[in-house]
């Protein structure tokens, strides 16, 4: 009888143990619901003193930073209606006082107008004042009467180092004043534009630039301008962690010209010359240089007594300069040579280490600009 009931009593204990396993989520749930309230917040303390330094950066630059969204006309085959229609969204930053605005060339190429939005959502026509292709740089100008956004304060990129904090901001996939940072991966970096052309002393980052964020400033840790966010290396034309910058000293050199004249006017000697030729007769002289075969007539090469080659009558040739290095640094092709003026202003002086007949002189050039060649 004993042995019954124990055995009534473990069939009934081990029931409603199931049982209360079985509804055990049922009872949570519905102890849940009568409980539930919020979590209590844990107190975190003061930033860490890089994330002030950050959010100070981004909340003292932000005021300069505009958002540019363009339009182009399009003609309707059928109907032979023109129209504008949107046709992209791209970043600047205010330059100066006068209410210029940078940003980079391919932003604005081909475009009917551009619309510069600022911080405090006020939006204004930009008229388009010059544009450098070669730079991938371009000034728009906004006509602000009041409340006018102060220009990012100019740092220069001759002291950057690899390694270095930087921040970018622009307006990557229309979502504008975002912000990222990384640090500088690599200086002098030579990337191929959207164009075709070749854009050279580019800053390499890691910093996320996107589509959107073109023409957008880098800065540095004390919110200096050290660059102007230009292109991204991804075959998906995402970020990949990639992204390049010109330059601020070579943006600093581009845009007065831009503003005064509305082109850049590259340095020149007032030569002619072409590779293909070069190297055939350097490798017979055991030369690398750039052989000059026409001195422009007025240019600046002339003024200097530079010599061009010539034909003979009996068809021989007179070989003419050959120039091996510009102030001390060695040329060997037109690339070069066209690298060597780029960091030059019209007017400067720079010394040629020249070839002629054999003989090595150096000569002084005064360097002109708007021709072609070099």
């Amino acid at each position: 009888m004993r042995s019954l009931t124990t055995a009534r009593f473990l069939f009934w204990f081990a029931l409603f143990l199931l049982l209360a396993l079985a509804l055990r989520p049922w009872v949570e749930d519905l102890l849940i619901s009568f409980r539930a309230e919020p979590r209590a917040i844990a107190p975190r303390g003061d930033l860490a003193g890089d994330e002030q330094t950050t959010i100070a950066i981004f909340e003292a630059s932000t005021p300069a930073v505009v958002f540019i969204t363009t339009t182009t006309r399009v003609l309707d085959l059928w109907t032979r209606d023109i129209t504008e229609i949107p046709r992209g969204t791209g970043s600047g930053f205010i330059w100066d006082d006068q209410g210029h605005v940078v940003t980079n060339y391919h932003v604005i190429k081909g475009v009917r107008s551009a619309q510069v939005g600022l911080w405090d959502q006020r939006s204004y026509e930009a008229d388009i004042v010059g544009a450098s292709p070669d730079h991938d740089l371009a000034v728009l100008r906004i006509r602000v009467p009041t409340s006018r956004p102060a220009p990012l304060p100019i740092g220069t990129s001759q002291d950057l180092r690899v390694g270095q904090k930087v921040l970018a901001i622009g307006n990557p996939f229309g979502l504008d004043y975002s912000l990222t940072t990384g640090v500088i991966s690599a200086l002098d970096r030579t990337i191929r534009g959207e164009q075709g052309q070749t854009i050279q002393h580019l800053i390499q980052t890691d910093a996320a630039i996107n589509p959107g964020n073109s023409g957008g400033p880098l800065l540095d840790s004390a919110g200096r301008l050290i660059g102007v966010n230009t292109a991204i290396y991804s075959p998906s034309g995402a970020f990949a962690g990639i992204g390049f910058a010109v330059p601020v000293d070579t943006v600093n050199r581009v845009v007065p010209e831009l503003i005064a004249r509305g082109h850049f006017q590259r340095p020149s000697l007032g030569i002619r010359a072409d590779d293909a030729i070069s190297d055939r007769i350097l490798e017979q002289l055991g030369l690398e240089g750039v052989l000059i075969l026409r001195v422009e007539p007025g240019s600046a090469a002339e003024a200097a007594g530079l010599r061009g080659t010539k034909a003979e009558r009996g068809g021989g040739v007179i070989i003419g300069d050959i120039i091996l290095a510009v102030n001390g640094q060695a040329v060997r092709n037109l690339v070069e040579l066209a690298d060597r003026l780029e960091g030059q202003q019209v007017g400067d002086q720079v010394v040629l280490t020249l070839d002629r007949g054999g003989q090595r002189l150096e000569v002084g050039v005064t360097l002109e600009g708007g021709r072609r060649g070099s």
